[in-house]
């Protein structure tokens, strides 16, 4: 098993290297399920991601209750984090976002779908959840465990559910296949956004979905694509 230093270390890359590709921006976060306590996981305190250092990373229950505050501020969407750990034992990280790519499939009909082979990760079904279906007019931010197991819920046993006009969330099974995943599901907007402009498009089948997320969720695949992302943002690949 990883050692917990160790994986503190990745989460803190993990936050460089969403922020250095763009899929974060000065919001969004991404957690760690605790490699020896599966009842806990890490995350920042509420810092832009692109600043995150290694103190800033606090331990949490999966009630989202905070082991050690030492007064720093806390994200108020953690209860994306431990909803989804809670109900989902075999996710390890999850990652919440607001890519711009994404944004504009889920608020209209348009699904967004694997379109090459490189995103065949993202999978087969992304679902939309809409936060005022059940509680109406909100903020639309995930505040609360209800709005969170509700959220869980919605993205079911899938890799990734967009959030109505508020972004996305991805689950991994592993800390480097969330940020591969969160990658390319901005990546595959993009192309897919620009595609719809020339006519129909040929989308992935699920043969191919599956062949290629057997792929991506290889570690010599995830190993080498971190790397390079770690190096692009100055920090180091393990």
């Amino acid at each position: 098993m990883r050692d917990v230093t160790q994986s503190l270390r990745d989460l803190v890359t993990a936050n460089r290297i969403l922020a250095h590709e763009k899929v974060v921006d000065g919001f969004g976060h991404v957690s760690l399920r605790h490699p020896e306590r599966p009842d806990r996981f890490f995350l920042s305190c509420s810092r832009s991601p692109e600043l995150v250092e290694l103190d800033d990373l606090m331990e949490y229950d999966l009630d989202c209750n905070p082991i050690d505050q030492r007064g720093r501020v806390m994200y108020v969407e953690r209860p994306i984090h431990g909803a989804i750990y809670r109900a989902r034992p075999e996710v390890q990280s999850v990652v919440h976002n607001h890519a711009y790519e994404v944004l504009p499939f889920s608020i209209t009909k348009m699904k967004l779908r694997p379109v090459a082979n490189f995103s065949g990760c993202i999978g087969r079904q992304i679902p939309i959840w809409d936060i005022r279906k059940k509680f109406g007019d909100t903020n639309m931010m995930v505040t609360t465990m209800q709005q969170g197991e509700d959220l869980a819920k919605c993205v079911g046993k899938n890799r990734a559910a967009l959030l109505r006009g508020h972004g996305a969330v991805v689950t991994g099974g592993s800390l480097k296949e969330a940020v591969l995943v969160s990658i390319y599901l901005m990546v595959n907007a993009r192309i897919q956004s620009a595609a719809m402009a020339f006519g129909p498009i040929t989308f992935l089948s699920d043969g191919e979905i599956a062949e290629a997320s057997a792929v991506s969720a290889n570690s010599l695949g995830t190993d080498r694509v971190w790397e390079y992302w770690a190096r692009r943002c100055g920090m180091p690949s393990s």
